[in-house]
């Protein structure tokens, strides 16, 4: 007769004894109820939608956090709901074993700001429209002129390179679009508009903008230029008052 290892019992025993735990207490973390609610916002502090919007949208279907049992969670739901929101461009949303439902959320990135008379909206980084936030006014290029199926992919990205350069970002402020569709800028300090022209050559226009700048801003006289003409890459025309 085959004699019985007690050592392989005790394992299969421990082995059954641990999957007996684990579904135990997977079960009754799922039909625990969630405690609270918690926003987090990734990339800049400066926020265009409040954590409590977030927070309602989350339990909008619901009485209070409190009410919701962890098992009829719906994740995916609540992430296309957050990301439906006009301010909101990417939501993670997940619940952790201390019943917290938890939210960590990207928002839209305006790089410029539309009024065309009858409303007034943002353009963000994808080049879509984002509505202007109560919580916070960026502080971005105003655009003005039509903007439309043709020249709008050309003008977001125009618009990106202002936003991702600090002395662009910092220099520009504001943008009008000619039925040409030819572009003039001013900038924050002086009274010149910049000749920018068509979007084209883009990357070599603000190269040389902003080489001319650096030599300019040496010269006392930079206030006395009317006009900086960047339709030639291979130079900059100035003219003055």
């Amino acid at each position: 007769m085959k004699k019985i290892k007690w050592t392989d019992v005790r394992l299969v025993l421990m082995i059954g004894v641990v999957i007996f735990l684990y579904s135990f207490s997977s079960k009754r973390n799922e039909t625990r109820y969630l405690q609270k609610t918690e926003v987090r916002f990734k990339g800049e502090n400066n926020l265009f939608i409040t954590p409590e919007t977030v927070d309602n949208l989350l339990i909008q279907n619901f009485n209070k956090v409190t009410s919701i049992r962890k098992d009829k969670l719906d994740l995916n739901r609540l992430e296309h709901i957050l990301d439906s929101n006009e301010m909101i461009a990417k939501a993670e949303v997940f619940a952790t074993i201390d019943g917290t439902l938890e939210a960590v959320v990207t928002q839209k990135t305006p790089v410029a700001r539309v009024d065309d008379g009858e409303r007034s909206y943002y353009i963000d980084y994808e080049g879509n429209q984002m509505p202007l936030s109560d919580n916070f006014a960026a502080r971005v290029p105003l655009v003005s002129g039509e903007i439309n199926t043709e020249n709008k992919g050309k003008l977001t990205e125009v618009l990106r390179k202002i936003y991702d350069d600090d002395f662009l970002k910092k220099n520009i402020t504001g943008i009008q679009i000619l039925p040409t569709g030819s572009l003039i800028m001013t900038n924050r300090n002086y009274n010149y508009q910049i000749l920018f022209g068509r979007t084209i050559n883009v990357d070599k226009k603000f190269d040389n903008y902003k080489a001319f700048f650096q030599h300019a801003i040496k010269d006392t006289l930079i206030g006395n230029y009317k006009t900086i003409n960047l339709k030639f890459t291979q130079q900059v025309v100035c003219t003055k008052y």
